[in-house]
This record gives structure tokens, C-alpha cells and sequence, in this order.
């Protein structure tokens, strides 16, 4: 059961990008304003903040490789 959940989470995650990038390309392509679907716009700009706060948190929980962080160490960085 954990696998399924980690799984569904980072499709959930891929998903809400591919809307974000989905939203960005219409808009650029001159398909629709954002100001027309409001709230479209407004779903998208949720989804950003909470895209940029998985990613952030994702970074800072991501383990690091105990050998690359002793070479560092032995480097002086």
C-alpha cells in the first residue's frame, strides 16, 4: 500500500505540472487570456505555490549519498 500512495503522489505532481505548462503554452499561443477564464487562472497560480513548495521540500529531504558528502568533506567544499 505505501508503494500505490508514493506512486498516485508523484503522478498527482506530474499531473498538476503538465497543467501548468498546458496553461502557460495556451496562454503564450494566444488561445485564451487569462483575465477570459479567471477561474482557470487562479486554479494554475494554486498550483504553482503548491508545485514550488513540493519541489522545495522534496529537495531538502532528498537524501544525499554518503560518499559524494565525504568527498566533499575531503575536497574542503
Amino acid at each position: 500500500m505505501p508503494r500505490l500512495l508514493e506512486t498516485a503522489r508523484e503522478s498527482f505532481w506530474i499531473l498538476a505540472l503538465a497543467v501548468i505548462v498546458l496553461f502557460a503554452f495556451f496562454v503564450a499561443l494566444g488561445a485564451f487570456a487569462p483575465g477570459d477564464v479567471l477561474w482557470v487562472t487562479l486554479l494554475v497560480v494554486a498550483l504553482c505555490a503548491l508545485w514550488i513548495v513540493h519541489a522545495t521540500l522534496g529537495r531538502r529531504r532528498r537524501e544525499r549519498d554518503p560518499s559524494v558528502v565525504r568527498a566533499r568533506e575531503r575536497r574542503g567544499f
